[in-house]
């Protein structure tokens, strides 16, 4: 029953956020998808769905390239890949999602959404220097995490489904934080699997709990977003439009690869982006990247 639940309400969240997007993007003529952004969406979706994460990929494809403006990064991300993910999360939860426990996976999505929605309202108001040295920390928080997986260093997980009652309030206590993080493009899928595989959960369900709540807290996130003049729309339907195939042929065809030279790859490119943005953010003046 709770699974049903779930999977409908993804239903209404996917058309509730595709609403928001297109009534955003149609007043302003922007309806016309970014063809770079297709090809970023396939390329970082894909690789999400496997769990290398899209947000630090992505973002440092945005510096490389300089796409859109810096204090744009956290809206388009978290707008752009939320289809792409609702999709990632009807696949886990139909494969994976019947043995989580229930408790377990609703409260650290719900949690997740709150969380969301005040850091929402929070990231569209800071200073475009803050922004800048927010991610920039945050993508070499991403970087380490990569290469911690690479050497061996993360938890390898236990066998359970549940949780004992204090280690199930202090997840979805955590998991409200992660929420708010999110906004600020702070992925949630690595610190989540490393702490539900600290406290011993079967690491396979994590991944169920990690994409239910970026599926929901992302089009949480939309409703401020897309109202936000620090966003772009074109890069934001060029992404989705490239994901939501990539995550089907990911969770569908592919399953799995060996990912340990993709990590270091990602290490280099989002080390990069965290300097550029942090040289930005320090900087005397508070500059604005501008798309090309």
């Amino acid at each position: 029953m709770v699974l049903t639940i779930l999977l409908f309400l993804l239903g209404v969240f996917a058309a509730g956020l595709i609403t928001l997007i297109l009534r955003a993007a149609i007043p302003k003529g922007e309806t016309t998808p970014n063809f770079e952004a297709v090809f970023i969406g396939a390329v970082t979706n894909f690789f999400d769905t496997l769990g290398i994460g899209n947000f630090a990929p992505t973002t440092a494809w945005f510096k490389f390239r300089k796409l859109i403006p810096d204090s744009h990064i956290p809206a388009t991300l978290n707008v752009g890949h939320a289809l792409p993910v609702i999709t990632q999360s009807a696949i886990f939860l139909t494969i994976l999602g019947v043995d989580v426990d229930a408790t377990l996976l609703v409260g650290c999505v719900v949690a997740a959404v709150i969380g969301a929605a005040i850091g929402a309202s929070l990231v569209i108001q800071v200073p475009v220097r803050s922004v800048q040295l927010i991610v920039g920390i945050a993508l070499i928080i991403a970087a380490a995490l990569f290469a911690a997986s690479n050497l061996g260093l993360m938890p390898a997980g236990g066998e359970a489904n549940g949780l004992p009652l204090p280690m199930l309030i202090t997840a979805i206590v955590v998991h409200f934080f992660l929420g708010v993080l999110m906004a600020f493009e702070i992925g949630l899928y690595a610190p989540s699997l490393i702490l539900l595989s600290l406290f011993g959960l079967d690491p396979r369900l994590a991944f169920p709990i990690m994409t239910s709540c970026c599926a929901f807290l992302m089009p949480t996130t939309a409703i401020k977003f897309t109202t936000s003049p620090r966003i772009s729309l074109p890069v934001v339907i060029g992404i989705a439009i490239g994901g939501i195939p990539a995550v089907l042929l990911a969770a569908l065809v592919v399953k799995e690869l060996p990912m340990v030279w993709l990590r270091w790859g990602v290490v280099v490119v989002v080390l990069y982006a965290a300097v550029m943005l942090l040289r930005a953010g320090f900087s005397k003046a508070e500059p604005e990247t501008q798309a090309p």
